[in-house]
């Protein structure tokens, strides 16, 4: 058996401490990133940032007309979720990622704003059908006219970070 002496080891700690810095040298090595890595971080940063831009867009916007940024997602998921141009609160809180009871509490308040109408289902009472007003259909356009401006406008500027594919090796066939 080989001593810790032959290894320049005093003791069971100075062995545990070269190999754990030996582990994590070669785990820094694996945690450097690649040139793809850093280019996939890079278009995922730009994304992020062209998204947050939009967002922080569409907050303003919907505050420059008069309503939440909440309320005008509601008005979109009402007009555009099912298809119906009406939305129940369940399909509702499927669209905004809400809670059921937080969606409720919203739709009172764009009620109460003149934006939205709730009718109970006529053939399950315990489903509440949601639609605009409107007063709800004009403000929703006019934001949809907005968004569509700006994401044309971020769609544009995103295209200038796409790279293009690096060109796939053609495969020859020999006759």
């Amino acid at each position: 058996m080989v001593s810790q002496e032959e290894f320049g080891f005093r003791s069971q700690p100075d062995i545990l401490t070269a190999m754990s810095s030996q582990a994590l040298r070669g785990m820094h090595a694996a945690m450097v990133p690649t040139t793809r890595d850093q280019s996939i971080m890079r278009d995922l940063a730009q994304f992020r940032y062209a998204l947050r831009k939009f967002l922080r867009f569409s907050e303003n916007a919907a505050r420059r007309c008069g309503v939440t940024p909440q309320q005008h997602q509601l008005l979109l998921g009402v007009q555009g979720f099912t298809g119906r141009g009406s939305a129940t609160v369940s399909e509702l809180a499927e669209f905004l990622q809400e809670r059921h009871h937080s969606v409720v509490g919203l739709i009172e308040r764009a009620e109460q704003n003149g934006l939205v109408r709730r009718t109970q289902d006529t053939t399950d009472r315990r489903v509440v059908n949601v639609t605009l007003t409107p007063n709800g259909q004009k403000t929703l356009l006019k934001l949809s006219k907005m968004h569509f401006e700006e994401a044309k406008r971020i769609r544009g500027l995103w295209t200038m970070y796409e790279r293009p594919a690096a060109p796939q090796a053609s495969k020859s066939k020999s006759a």
